[in-house]
């Protein structure tokens, strides 16, 4: 599998030995969660499943920052707690993210949980002097870290202090970043070199190598983080150990809305609360996975609706599937199927392009509804084309609305009884036995010969 390395700005073999290790760079827990950090998550969720469907042991470590000044500001704004703002958020995170189908990280470290991991990396880097002490705090001597720069492609010669530079003028240097700001508001912790709180970019190195070690295979975030966080992380973090950091950095791409940057001040920020209440979480997913992962992708509404197209697409599918009935099978099943699986494999191997993948995946939807449409699904074609059907859903993270053979029989049963009615021109009772089929969220699919049915799922922008 080759996936690209914004470091070297290649393409790179994922080279592992027993497990692939991901260190994802989560949510700063101060707001609810919007539709970019729900792509990026998607994104990371995606490859993991990819991997695990192919017996490669994945180690998924995902933070939480739950210490910074944007939720301390939060915290006075609504007289809480730090902690209890931070708290909140992470459970509104989950509740959220749970819905999206993502499966849960192997650890999800909080950054108030690991300070004596930040002020062991902090005194070691103090002793070797790329660290020093100044008056608002302990700061990185960016001019001690040779090729600052590497991962965002800046030069060192050419980077000012700048909106996105805190400027401090006890500092040596304006592009010296902190590793621990003193203060006296709450929260605090003690350190050697006096009360304060944590950087931002240390808590993920001190995290990411308790969890992972020293030097892993990927690690993940949106490309708005590769400058400073990432840059920083890999100056300190090279600096502490004297080793490559991470093997390949990966960069979800930016959602933008209607063209335009996400922001409060423009007010077009989608919450995931916003997105799964108006569209579910199927819809979610197959949206931002459908551009290249790497790249910007805009949320408009005819997107979602072309993805609600096929979502509905796929749910057909998988009726026709399962109620197949009759003997016999369609000739070439078996090569399309089969070719199917490999196309939407090759395309994720190739840095991970789940935009081609889909395209594959959909082309055999259509081609199975196509052979329900003409009835000539039968049970040895379903036998051949839903477990392949089923692993790629599963690696999609899609979530359908299955029956069970009890429910399928009950349902049936029903529908032969409404016929009956209908034969008979008993149509108030036929009409109540449909009433009572739909209310059990079953939509009717007329065949010429026969009525098959199947579980949609409720979205509410479908209405």
């Amino acid at each position: 599998m080759k996936i690209f390395d914004t470091l070297t700005n290649t393409q790179k073999n994922l080279e592992f030995s027993d497990k692939v290790r991901i260190y994802l760079c989560g949510v700063t827990v101060y707001d609810d969660s919007h539709i970019g950090h729900a792509r990026t998550i998607i994104v990371f969720d995606t490859l993991r499943r990819f991997l695990e469907s192919k017996n490669i042991q994945v180690n998924l470590i995902q933070n939480f920052t739950d210490v910074d000044d944007k939720i301390i500001k939060k915290a006075n704004d609504v007289g809480e707690t730090a902690q209890n703002v931070s708290n909140r958020y992470i459970q509104s995170y989950f509740n959220e993210f749970d819905k999206l189908n993502i499966k849960r990280a192997n650890e999800y470290p909080k950054a108030t949980e690991h300070i004596q991991n930040m002020l062991d990396l902090v005194s070691n880097l103090i002793k070797k002097d790329i660290a020093y002490v100044a008056k608002n705090g302990v700061y990185f001597r960016v001019s001690k870290f040779n090729n600052y720069g590497k991962l965002s492609k800046k030069n060192i010669d050419d980077l000012e202090s700048g909106s996105r530079i805190e400027i401090d003028e006890s500092k040596d240097n304006p592009l010296d970043f902190a590793l621990w700001k003193f203060s006296d508001d709450m929260p605090v912790w003690d350190s050697p070199w006096g009360k304060g709180r944590p950087g931002w970019h240390i808590e993920c190195s001190a995290m990411s190598i308790k969890y992972l070690g020293e030097n892993f295979e990927i690690h993940g975030g949106g490309r708005d983080l590769i400058f400073p966080h990432h840059e920083n992380e890999i100056a300190q973090s090279e600096s502490y150990t004297g080793k490559q950091f991470a093997k390949i950095w990966m960069h979800a791409g930016m959602i933008t809305i209607n063209g335009e940057k996400m922001s409060k001040s423009l007010g077009n920020v989608k919450t995931v609360k916003h997105v799964l209440e108006n569209w579910g979480p199927n819809v979610i997913r197959l949206f931002c996975l459908s551009g290249h992962y790497s790249k910007p992708i805009d949320y408009t509404e005819d997107l979602l609706k072309e993805n609600l197209i096929r979502w509905r697409q796929l749910e057909t599918c998988y009726y026709e599937l399962r109620l197949a009935d009759g003997e016999g099978v369609f000739n070439d099943i078996e090569t399309i199927v089969s070719e199917t699986k490999q196309k939407f494999d090759n395309a994720l191997e190739s840095d991970f392009n789940t935009s081609l993948a889909l395209t594959e995946f959909f082309n055999m939807v259509k081609i199975i509804n196509g052979l329900a449409a003409d009835e000539k699904i039968t049970k040895n074609t379903a036998s051949i084309t839903m477990p392949v059907l089923e692993e790629m859903t599963e690696i999609l993270g899609l979530n359908l609305e299955k029956s069970t053979d009890e429910e399928i029989k009950s349902i049936f049963e029903l529908l032969e009884k409404r016929e009956i009615y209908r034969k008979n021109k008993q149509f108030d009772e036929a009409d109540a036995i449909r009433d009572e089929i739909s209310n059990m969220g079953i939509f009717l699919m007329d065949h010429k010969e026969k009525t098959l049915w199947m579980k949609k799922e409720k979205i509410k922008a479908d209405f």
